[in-house]
């Protein structure tokens, strides 16, 4: 009831406030999402309306609402589907259920670095992921590092998949994510983000799985004893804009927001790798045991997975994944 109230009043919110037209002195956008204000991800939407800016003269503004204020993210990309809310950042895991080869994201084990992950990102494979997504009235501006996911509990140590057995793990709406924990040996559920530290604390689940930064800044190293770096999943962020409003700018000013996008990029490239490291020494400051674990049992156990996938058009996009050779930076 209570989200269903939040979730209603941000549409009252974003309706009572005209969407600008491109005829309007300023066009104001809006945008949501579920982090807090001092993850990277933030900062690089901060800098992103700071760019808009400049590009725009000032007549465009990126106005930006955080920490869950508009609902969660599948609130969100609601809002952003009925033309309600301009922009939001999510995760790429739920978006299969609106854009089925985004599962890719969600198999482990597909990277074998974050060069490897970023090359595909930027090839024409993560461009049509993102152009698929116009089927579902949403349009994908670009891609956020979200790093590597990995498991942390909150009472037992996993060193190899045989321990994930009898644990019970939140994961984001991905079926293939259940399926993942499911792979390992363990068990899946998915919960909304901002009920995770609560699903912790009163032992509905056993543990989660993210990355260092959302790890530590969810203060989830209070109610979490171990963090192992398995690095299942390489899950990026999306930014995405509502197909409606996206349709009711003029080129130039398209041309601005996409301008905006590809500073923030590498701005936020370049914060992420900062934060990982930080938020690492942060929760072994507070008597969190970060757990190096041997990879390869943890790929073993997959691989019934990733043939499972063989014949699907997720199986296809993993061939051609991993038929990618490694590029060469030119001296």
């Amino acid at each position: 009831m209570k989200k269903s109230i939040k979730f209603f009043a941000a549409i009252l919110l974003m309706l009572s406030v005209s969407h600008c037209t491109p005829q309007d002195e300023v066009v104001v956008l809006r945008m949501g999402h579920t982090l807090d204000q001092q993850h990277a991800v933030h900062k690089a939407m901060v800098f992103m309306a700071e760019r808009l800016a400049v590009y725009s003269n000032g007549s465009m503004q990126l106005r930006i609402y955080s920490g869950g204020q508009l609902g969660s993210e599948r609130e969100l990309i609601e809002l952003l589907q009925i033309g309600s809310l301009a922009m939001t950042k999510v995760s790429a895991s739920p978006l299969e259920g609106f854009s089925p080869r985004m599962k890719i994201f969600s198999v482990p084990y597909v990277f074998r670095d974050s060069a490897h992950l970023w090359q595909v990102l930027d090839s024409d494979i993560g461009q049509q992921l993102l152009s698929d997504l116009t089927q579902v009235r949403l349009r994908g501006l670009g891609y956020y590092d979200a790093g590597s996911r990995s498991f942390y509990t909150t009472a037992k140590q996993i060193k190899i998949p045989a321990d994930l057995a009898g644990l019970k793990f939140r994961v984001p709406n991905s079926q293939t994510a259940v399926t993942m924990v499911q792979t390992l040996g363990g068990a899946a559920t998915p919960i909304d983000w901002g009920e995770l530290y609560t699903a912790l604390q009163q032992g509905v689940v056993d543990g989660a799985e993210n990355n260092p930064p959302s790890f530590y800044l969810s203060r989830h190293y209070e109610v979490s004893k171990y963090y192992v770096l398995d690095e299942h999943t390489a899950v990026p962020d999306v930014i995405l804009m509502s197909e409606q409003i996206w349709q009711s700018l003029t080129p130039i000013q398209q041309g601005w927001v996409r301008s905006a996008m590809r500073d923030s990029v590498i701005y936020q490239k370049q914060l992420w790798q900062a934060a990982t490291l930080d938020a690492l020494a942060q929760v072994k400051a507070r008597g969190v045991e970060v757990i190096v674990p041997d990879k390869q049992p943890f790929i073993d156990a997959v691989q019934p997975l990733h043939q499972q996938l063989a014949g699907s058009e997720v199986g296809e996009l993993l061939q051609r994944i991993q038929q990618l050779t490694p590029e060469v930076a030119s001296e």
